[in-house]
This record gives C-alpha cells, structure tokens and sequence, in this order.
C-alpha cells in the first residue's frame, strides 16, 4: 500500500508562487510540477482547528464539534479522525510538528493521547518566541528526515507521516532578510500597499521562505530515501492570511487554500485543476487511491476523477462555516463557480468583529482608517465573474433575484442535511468555552469584562 505525507502551514491561504504571487517558494513551485495543483480548493472553516478538524474527518464543523479553537475549550469526535481511520487500516501514524484539533498547538502529548497518532516525533520548543518558532519548523524537518532514514523498511506496514508547521502563522519572524524587501513589497487583496501594509507583508515573505525551505528539505529527503515513488504527498493550508478581511471571512481570501497532490504515477502530476473542491473531499479521496472503504459518515467527494481525467468537475458548489474563533460570528455560505452567497446570523451585530482578526500592523491601519464603523451585509450575494474581489452584494438587485433564491436553497437545503444547529437559533456559549465579546478589539485582551 503506499505511503502518505501530509504536509501543512498556517494561515497560508493561497499566497505561494505556485498560485502566481511573488514570494520566495521556489522549493513549492518545483513540487508543483509534479503535482496535481488545485487552484480552486476551499476549506469548510476559516479558522485554525475546524479548517483542520473539517479536511481530517471529511465532515464539517458543525458535525465535528470543533465549532472553534482547540486551546480554547472546543472538541471534535476524535473517533472519525484520519489518523484512526488509517491507523485501524494498517497505517503507522507519526506526527511531527503543528497539530491543532487537540488543545494548544504548540503543546506536545495530545497527539498521541487525545488524537491517536502511534508516535509524536514532534521536538520541544521551550525557549523559543514567537517570531523564531520558523526555527522549530527546521528542526522538526530534520526529524522527519531522521524518521524516514530510520524507517523500518521490513515491517512491510505503510507510514501516515504528518509534518505540520508554525509558519506562516503570526508572529512573523523579526530578523532581517536582505532578500526581502518591504519597500518592494506588494500586499494581497484585499490589504491597500501602504508603508504599514508592505512591512507587515515582508514578515510574511520571511515566514514563507523559512516554510519554503523546510518543505524543500522534507521533500528531498523522501526522495533520498527512496519513499517518492511509493508516497501520496499532501500539501495544503488551513485558510487564508492572517489579515483582516481573510482569515476568518467566508469571502475567497479567506476560505481559498492551497492543496497540491503527488500521487505516485498520477498522469495529472504537473497539471493545473480548475474544478471546484473542499477540504472535506481530501479523506474520501485518500481512501480511494488508498483502496480503502469509504466509511458512511464523510461529506466529500473524491477527486480522484479529475486527477484520472475522467471529468472536469466533481461539485457543483462548496460550502464554508464560521462559528467561533474569538468571539462568536455565525455565518455560512455557498459558492459555485460563478457565484457566492454568504449570511450572518447573528442580526444584532453587523459591525466587523475586530477581536477575530489577529493583531498586525494591518488591522492597525484598518483601526486607524474606521474599522469599528464599517458594517456586514446580514446577506450578501456576488458574481464572481464581475467582482471576484466580493464587494458589490447584489442581494438587493431585482435583475438577481432568481439566482439568490437559488443560492439560499442550496445553503438551507445543505444545513438540512447536515443538521446544522444555526438555522434553528443562535447557540449558547457553554461552560469551558473561552469566548471573547463580539464588541471586544483584541483577542487578548486582558480585561474579564470582554469575555463572555
């Protein structure tokens, strides 16, 4: 049976050369020449643990449990968990590095424990800051290598390794790179190119290299040691940037990821895929290349027909959720290729909620240019055609009005579906839920009263 190595970043969304943006990841775009590039790939949340719970147990948030993050009080049924899955298939599980469906990210134990990895090969990172922990990525890319030398090639068992990084998760890295220049710096959309913003984004290219790097030697390595040509590769994010209007947004810049895959003998390795797809439809794929019986609760389909060549398309729409990252902001929506619907359920508060955005110099000129005054539509509908940028709603457009009908009854009947508990009121914030005020600025605010 072959391999699997599933190797992830933070907060990445698509901002890679492989994906056209200027950024220094040359190791990535060689792997995508041998990979399957899916260039219209979405997770099913926009925020760190039910992006990942949602692609690991081929359901959604909203069915996982982790309807927020892991440190902060919320759980998913580790049971429908890949690793399990695979695990009671005959798989050795090893992780490495970055977890998030189980408590803090950077603490060690839960892997095994709560998760069901066989072993956490993950080295410590006491001592290190935040703006160096892209130096405990490479030493924990030195251990996957170490691993895979010592692999025991006799046991005839195939390995599930998971290599997950801090990078490009904030903070960025402080050092000086005289290869990056802010000045020369080009933010993404939707971040204006201010001073503030340019810098800002420099930390990022710095934090990209160093991942850049890291999964270059990773990749090498596998190679060295002979595994390539028996070893499904994964590479992907959870969502978008750490930026305002990004993470934690169901607008594309926000739930638009990259996912590559290097499938051993694949005739679609070095081919673009332009066919829409979610985070959920990794799992039923894997079981298929796999040989695996799909189990009956996953949500995804497999994409194993646009890697043969069979179709062009395997979904018609996606579908994302936010709930919980700080504070509370209950929104779905749906998107097909050419439209995008998105609702608030929470109509007492339209205002942005500034606490789940993380802190930057771009929210700080966001704060400084009437963040606090700028309002969500409760619905909103946009032609991707004409504003792939998501910022003329044409809910109100009579001329629309068959296609938002439309599009409201693909999200109500997909909540239906999969029993999803907003449509029939907002939840309750219950007891061991860290869950600040949606009126709360920052994240880490240390007054009691911005807590619920």
């Amino acid at each position: 049976m072959k391999n699997v190595l599933y190797i992830h970043t933070h907060d990445s969304g698509r901002v890679l050369s492989p994906y056209g943006y200027k950024v220094p990841t040359p190791e990535m775009e060689k792997f995508a020449g041998e990979a399957a590039v899916f260039r219209n790939a979405y997770c099913a949340g926009p925020t760190c643990s039910p992006s990942r719970a949602a692609m690991l147990t081929g359901t959604y948030p909203h069915q996982t449990g982790m309807l927020g993050l892991a440190q902060r009080g919320f759980s998913m049924d580790c049971s429908r968990h890949l690793v399990q899955f695979l695990g009671g298939n005959g798989y050795d599980t090893a992780l490495c590095g970055i977890q998030h469906e189980a408590g803090w990210y950077l603490d060690r134990g839960q892997a095994t424990s709560a998760i069901g990895y066989g072993e956490d090969l993950t080295r410590g990172n006491e001592g290190y800051r935040q703006e160096d922990l892209v130096d405990w990525d490479k030493e924990n890319a030195l251990e996957v290598c170490r691993w895979l030398r010592n692999r025991d090639r006799e046991s005839g068992r195939p390995f599930f390794l998971s290599y997950g990084m801090y990078s490009t998760h904030r903070r960025f890295p402080d050092r000086p790179d005289p290869d990056i220049r802010a000045d020369l710096a080009l933010p993404p959309y939707p971040i204006p190119d201010t001073r503030e913003t340019r810098e800002d984004f420099a930390g990022y290219l710095a934090s990209v290299k160093s991942a850049d790097t890291c999964f270059g030697q990773v990749i090498r390595c596998l190679k060295a040691e002979g595994f390539w040509d028996n070893t499904i590769v994964l590479f992907t994010t959870d969502h978008g940037l750490a930026s305002p209007f990004s993470k934690c947004t169901l607008f594309d810049s926000g739930i638009g990821v990259a996912l590559m895959l290097h499938v051993p003998g694949d005739p679609a390795g070095g081919r673009v895929i332009d066919s829409l797809v979610s985070h959920v439809d990794v799992f039923p794929t894997l079981c298929d290349l796999l040989g695996l019986t799909k189990p009956d609760y996953l949500e995804g389909v497999s994409m194993v027909p646009l890697l043969t060549g069979e179709t062009d398309t395997v979904r018609e729409h996606i579908f994302a959720e936010i709930n919980f990252h700080t504070s509370y902001e209950p929104a779905r929506c749906v998107r097909t290729g050419r439209y995008k619907y998105i609702r608030y359920y929470d109509t007492s508060y339209l205002k942005i909620n500034r606490s789940n955005i993380d802190e930057s110099l771009t929210k700080d000129y966001f704060m400084d240019h009437g963040l606090d005054e700028q309002k969500k539509d409760e619905e909103a509908l946009y032609d991707l055609v004409y504003d792939p940028g998501e910022r003329r709603n044409l809910a109100e457009k009579p001329e629309y009005e068959e296609v938002l009908l439309d599009m409201r009854s693909r999200l109500e009947d997909w909540q239906e579906k999969t029993d999803d508990a907003v449509r029939t009121g907002l939840m309750e914030v219950k007891t061991g839920w860290k869950v600040n005020r949606k009126e709360c600025l920052k994240a880490s605010s240390k007054n009691p009263e911005d807590y619920v």
